[in-house]
């Protein structure tokens, strides 16, 4: 049969020409027909090799060094026999993007096993294996960079390899009775066999195994080798054992390095260890590699880097156009593949630190990824990953023609046309699809990543500004001699001059320019959050109006810089859906592991991060006027129990005593949380209770409670999430942590006092077994609605209110808004004292609607005059408006007394109403 590929390949019509010459033309076609009849999977390319080795072996090797020739023999006709497949079935059309790059990938994964194994075996039989300090073996690592480390390998591109081990040692010696045995002086003395050093012993392994892959005969070669990512590059040994490269990122790695490993991961090993060992060993690599490429912060900084790398990659297009200036690069020149890859390499170095579901090798998957979390908009996501395998595509079309390590597509017309042959494309819609797919690349490229145009005409540091007033002047001129100012790079302390200077410009109050100096002096170690507020000067706007606002946002600011991530969010200002964050959340959670456990400290640090991320969102909108307290209270409320239903599957998942899979226990919230007025620092009031008869439950159940209050009120290098109150649960500090439904309905009905069914009116189900909150919510509303001696009960209340003011005496002039006659508490007794005495036959009242709805219930029920209720509901609006702008400037939530008079009154009428004056 005839082959599609003699139509469009020199190169396959070359090569199947010295098959058929060297087993005859009839069985060449039929084997390439088998081959190319189905995908081409790792199964099929492992077969192909194995069978290339048999008929290499021309009969039992006498030496591993003919082992190794007839081994380079078979891998070198095998790549001809996988290219000839992939060739027939890309042009064909039957074959995707990921097939061929996936049997490539494999192919070089297979090779190069294979190729160190051979070596090996020479370097067994001379010198033994290679041993550490502690004389275990030691594999040599080799670690797949750029395409063959995301398993996106060109079907003609260089193997980018950077070969580790574990650490300096010897070798074992040669075995007893072998050819290369001799003294170990003599073999120290010598290249010869015996022992040698572990280095040197995996430097000759490394050297071999690219001369195995590298060589080139009459059927080509196996791969080109490019071993220049390693520390030093060229001018760096060979190989680096684990604590160099380690000291090697710490001392001296430099930002395109990150780039570079990025996508590094091992794809071969010697085969001298056990596999446990070797599984230590890629252990062990990731965590050196890991900190290094990924920041746990997020890192803005590496957008300069990645400008810089894309410069130099600019310039040496340029050069290259230079020469051929009639050819467009389809990987290196403006919107090619490479800007691609440096979008989606930009994302993942300045969030992967925080999202480790962002650490994926693969260019598409990311770009699908970002999309899914809302970090790029989906049309350009579908817009670059169209892109990239029309690029990528053309690439591949290019290489197979001679296959040549080409990326140059011509301008000529002959070219293009069987370009867009091979591609199933005519001419013209191929030139259109090009030009299209490297427009919209390179205006996405240029939103994300091209340098920020100068502007002459603004100030270019905080002294070419004059400042408002002395303290200012003052306030700037203390943070340019401080420590940790002086300490920072040039570039971003001019970042940070400039910044001063556009605060200056815009008018922004002393408060907040002190504010400012103090956020600054807090990130300047951090280069990366001063990038972004140079860099991004619409979140640096809305920066200098949190600082202007108040003194808790400004301080939520700078204890907690990492939010400043949320101020490019397009969608700042718009609600939040909450159930794609905590799923995106949990996600990313349950991604963080140290060594294939959970590390618990990064997820706490990540939950934190992220709860933090959302306060600073609602803080913005806040601020913004988008949204009312009651609203705010809402919002927040529905976070703190996505946090806590995520904190109790992770706390059970990693319990000890976990004895099934999903815990029969749940978290009740009290107080501020139970009635969905919690604030931006309020602490969360909760009771845990389980319903589970296994005998084993109440220890675990227990220790489940005792973990998930220390899991959330821990205060980690992210801060803190709640702390925590359980004193509301059963007989107090005196009872135990966790309760079960039972025991708790049992203490409710028989021993609680009267104000602990106050606090139950504003108890609900927050997090966890949903079947406990049903029953919780039962209980609560039959121990609410039972009949009680009404005057009985207003002593009680009436008492408990005593007692309350008592405990917070006001010696001020001032009006407290929360504790003095007519205030916030007063509300709230008048309201709970109405759901104990009134809810058996009015059922709407024992509904967790809040404090204002609850009062105007209770007057149209005609329970209390309905024009005084409202009236104190409008007074309880507006006391939370006061405490809550209070909270935000930090102090304490006492008025003028005047300021509050008609609301004042309206509350004590309907006290007095109820409960007579006092």
């Amino acid at each position: 049969m005839a082959f599609g590929g003699e139509r469009h390949s020199a190169y396959f019509r070359r090569t199947l020409a010295a098959f058929a010459a060297r087993s005859g033309e009839a069985c060449v076609r039929s084997r390439l027909e088998a081959l190319t009849a189905s995908a081409l999977s790792r199964a099929a390319i492992e077969s192909l090799v194995e069978q290339e080795r048999r008929a290499a072996a021309s009969g039992p090797t006498a030496d591993a060094a003919a082992e190794e020739t007839s081994l380079g023999r078979a891998l070198r006709r095998a790549r001809n026999w996988l290219m000839l497949a992939l060739i027939e079935r890309d042009t064909g059309g039957r074959a995707t993007l990921e097939e061929v790059c996936e049997a490539m990938t494999s192919f070089a994964e297979i090779a190069t096993t294979l190729a160190m194994r051979a070596a090996g075996a020479t370097l067994l039989a001379r010198h033994g294996a290679a041993l550490d300090r502690d004389g275990a073996p030691q594999d040599l690592l080799a670690v797949g960079m750029g395409k063959v480390g995301g398993g996106e390998l060109n079907v003609s591109s260089d193997l980018d390899l950077v070969f580790v081990f574990r650490g300096e040692g010897q070798s074992a010696g040669a075995p007893a009775g072998s050819a290369g045995g001799e003294s170990a002086g003599t073999a120290r003395a010598g290249a010869g066999g015996g022992v040698l050093a572990s280095s040197e012993w995996m430097h000759r392994l490394a050297r071999r195994t690219i001369a195995l892959l590298s060589e080139c005969d009459a059927d080509g070669f196996v791969f080109r080798v490019d071993a220049r990512l390693r520390p030093n590059g060229d001018s760096g040994p060979l190989v680096a054992s684990l604590p160099m490269l380690e000291q090697y990122f710490y001392a001296q790695g430099r930002e395109w390095e990150r780039f570079a490993w990025l996508k590094g991961r091992v794809i071969a090993d010697s085969g001298t260890a056990s596999r446990d060992a070797r599984d230590d060993d890629e252990s062990a690599l990731a965590r050196i590699v890991g900190p290094f490429v990924y920041r746990r912060y997020l890192d803005f900084d590496a957008i300069e880097a990645l400008r810089a790398l894309h410069a130099k990659v600019r310039e040496q297009v340029a050069r290259r156009g230079a020469r051929d200036p009639e050819a467009f690069d389809v990987k290196l020149g403006r919107g090619g593949i490479r800007e691609i890859e440096f979008i989606a390499q930009l994302f993942q170095i300045v969030r992967g630190g925080q999202d480790p579901t962002l650490q994926g090798r693969r260019t598409l998957d990311t770009l699908e990824a970002l999309a899914a979390k809302g970090l790029l908009p989906e049309d350009e996501s579908e817009t670059l990953a169209h892109a990239y395998r029309l690029l990528r595509r053309t690439e591949h079309m290019l290489q197979y023609r001679e296959d040549a390590q080409t990326h140059r597509l011509a301008r000529d017309r002959e070219q293009r046309e069987a370009i867009g042959t091979m591609l199933g494309m005519p001419a013209a819609d191929f030139d259109v699809a090009i030009d299209r797919c490297t427009e919209a690349t390179a205006r996405i490229f240029d939103r994300l990543l091209a340098p920020p145009e100068e502007n002459d005409e603004a100030p270019q540091s905080a002294e070419a500004a004059q400042a408002p007033d002395a303290e200012t002047a003052r306030r700037f001129a203390a943070l340019r001699d401080g420590a940790r100012y002086r300490a920072t790079r040039t570039e971003t302390r001019a970042a940070i001059e400039r910044l001063l200077s556009e605060a200056v410009r815009q008018g922004t109050g002393p408060a907040g320019l002190a504010r400012l100096v103090d956020l600054l002096e807090a990130i300047c170690r951090r280069p990366g959050y001063v990038a972004l507020l140079d860099r991004f000067r619409d979140a640096f706007a809305r920066v200098l109006r949190v600082l202007d606002w108040a003194k808790s946002p400004a301080e939520y600011l700078m204890q907690h810089p990492v939010v400043l991530d949320e101020l490019l969010d397009g969608e700042l200002l718009e609600p939040q859906d909450y159930t794609a964050w905590s799923e995106q959340l949990r996600e990313r959670v349950e991604a963080a592991t140290h060594d294939g456990a959970p590390d618990v400290e990064r997820q706490m640090d990540l939950v934190r991060e992220a709860h933090h991320a959302q306060v600073f969102r609602l803080m913005v909108q806040d601020l913004e006027g988008r949204l009312t307290v009651e609203r705010l209270s809402d919002h927040l409320s529905e976070l703190a129990d996505r946090v806590l239903d995520l904190v109790v599957d992770l706390v059970w998942s990693g319990l000890r005593l976990r004895f099934r899979d999903t815990a029969r226990f749940a978290a009740i919230a009290y107080g501020r949380l139970g009635g969905k007025e919690l604030g931006y620092a309020s602490d969360i009031d909760l009771v845990f209770l389980y319903d589970d008869a296994d005998e084993r439950a109440p220890e675990a159940y227990a220790l489940l409670a005792q973990r998930v209050s220390a899991w959330l009120s821990t205060r980690t290098a992210a801060g803190l999430l709640f702390d925590t109150d359980l004193r509301l649960r059963p007989n107090g500090q005196a009872g135990m942590l966790v309760s079960t439904v039972a025991a708790f309905e049992s203490y409710q009905n028989d021993a609680a006092w009267v104000w602990e069914h106050q606090a139950l009116t504003r108890a609900r189900f927050s997090a966890g077994d949903a079947s406990i909150g049903e029953r919780f919510e039962a209980i609560r509303r039959e121990v609410l609605a039972r009949p009680r001696d009404h005057e009985r009960l207003r002593d009680e209340v009436r008492a408990m209110r005593s007692r309350m003011r008592d405990g917070h005496p006001n010696r001020s002039e001032r009006f407290d808004l929360k504790h003095d006659r007519g205030g916030m508490v007063d509300i709230e007794f008048i309201v709970q004292f109405l759901v104990l005495a009134h809810s058996g036959a009015h059922p709407r009242l024992l509904d967790n609607a809040g404090n204002i709805a609850l009062l105007g219930r209770a007057g149209e029920f005609g329970l209390i005059d309905a024009p005084l209720a409202q009236r104190a509901a409008d007074a309880y609006r507006r006391y939370r408006r006061l405490q809550h702008q209070a909270r935000l400037d930090d102090v304490v939530a006492r008025v003028d007394p005047d300021s509050v008079a008609e609301e004042r009154a309206a509350v004590r009428a309907l006290w007095n109403s109820l409960f007579g004056s006092d």
